[in-house]
């Protein structure tokens, strides 16, 4: 499986006051026991344009460019953090 972050990648989810998706997400499944290939895809939500020609693999792949997004590896796409634990979360490895 792989999970595609922005350029801010697993980390985050520890911050105090607003934890970041990518990050949530990313410690969902670790502590879900996954194994997964990360994947950075650029530009940011908050910066306007910066997401421009740099998210085309997702958008191909989910038909959208926000992220976190987990593709399994049956080739289905889980399309943010809150999903993605969600599914973590009743999925567990091992």
């Amino acid at each position: 499986m792989t999970l595609y972050t922005c350029p801010a990648g697993t980390h985050g989810a520890s911050a105090p006051i607003v934890k970041h998706p990518c990050g949530v997400a990313a410690k969902a499944l670790d502590e879900a026991g996954h194994t997964y290939t990360h994947k950075t895809v650029g530009g940011f939500k908050s910066v306007p344009f910066s997401r421009r020609g740099k998210r085309e693999e997702i958008k191909a792949l989910t038909g959208q460019v926000d992220v976190p997004v987990l593709v399994l590896d049956d080739d289905s796409a889980i399309h943010g953090s809150a999903a993605i634990v969600a599914w973590a979360a009743s999925h567990r490895a091992g």
